[in-house]
């Protein structure tokens, strides 16, 4: 992660929008069948994400990781060195009776990250950090493209979306020492200045997806 540095008082303002809820979304009957499903998605710092998506009501799991290159790459040792295809990526497990695809990718697009960012999110740059949909079943995929074309032909964003939408083909968990990381370091210098405003910001914006506070 590239280190921001906070100046005096001066915290970066998180990237939130209001955006319209998915017009095409999975039918939840097709899939409790099932049981739990999986989303993959791709879009810069994946602490951020992680821990963001980790408070969405119906969501049972989180993991930090990396999608769209080889198992051979999969470390963050490479992938942060810019030199595979790999993307910092999280993988939600999740209960389609709950949360749909559909709203999670409304999370995802709102206040996850800005997808308007070509190969960077912020200070963070290179293509590890681009904005990815990995779709792990054809319902997804063609959920994600609606749900693109319709917030571009709603010009919901100044600039166009740069976000991919890939057939997925592998997760590969990252380090222990990248898992839950906003949790056990909310004091990280990186934590401070961008994933608690993106976290609040999250919580002002969804407080009705939150999960119950036990």
């Amino acid at each position: 992660m590239g280190l921001a540095i906070a100046v005096g008082s001066f915290l970066i303002s998180p990237f939130s929008k209001v955006i319209p809820d998915p017009v095409v979304d999975i039918n939840p009957v097709s899939t409790t069948a099932r049981g739990t499903e999986k989303a993959v998605f791709a879009g810069g710092c994946f602490w951020g994400l992680e821990a963001m998506f980790e408070e969405v009501r119906g969501v049972k799991d989180v993991q930090t990781g990396y999608s769209g290159g080889t198992e051979a790459t999969a470390n963050y040792a490479r992938v942060s060195g810019g030199g595979t295809d790999h993307a910092e990526s999280i993988e939600i497990v999740y209960d389609p009776a709950q949360v749909s695809y559909g709203e999670l990718l409304k999370i995802f697009f709102s206040v996850g990250h800005d997808p308007t960012q070509v190969n960077r999110q912020g200070v963070d740059q290179g293509r590890q950090y681009r904005s990815a949909i990995f779709a792990t079943t054809p319902e997804q995929k063609q959920v994600a493209q609606a749900y693109i074309d319709q917030l571009e032909e709603s010009q919901a964003f100044d600039q166009a979306i740069a976000t991919e939408v890939n057939d997925f083909d592998a997760f590969y968990p990252a380090e222990d020492y990248h898992q839950d990381f906003v949790q056990r370091n909310p004091a990280h210098p990186y934590v401070l200045v961008h994933d608690l405003p993106k976290l609040r910001k999250f919580r002002q914006q969804y407080s009705d997806k939150l999960k119950a506070q036990s």
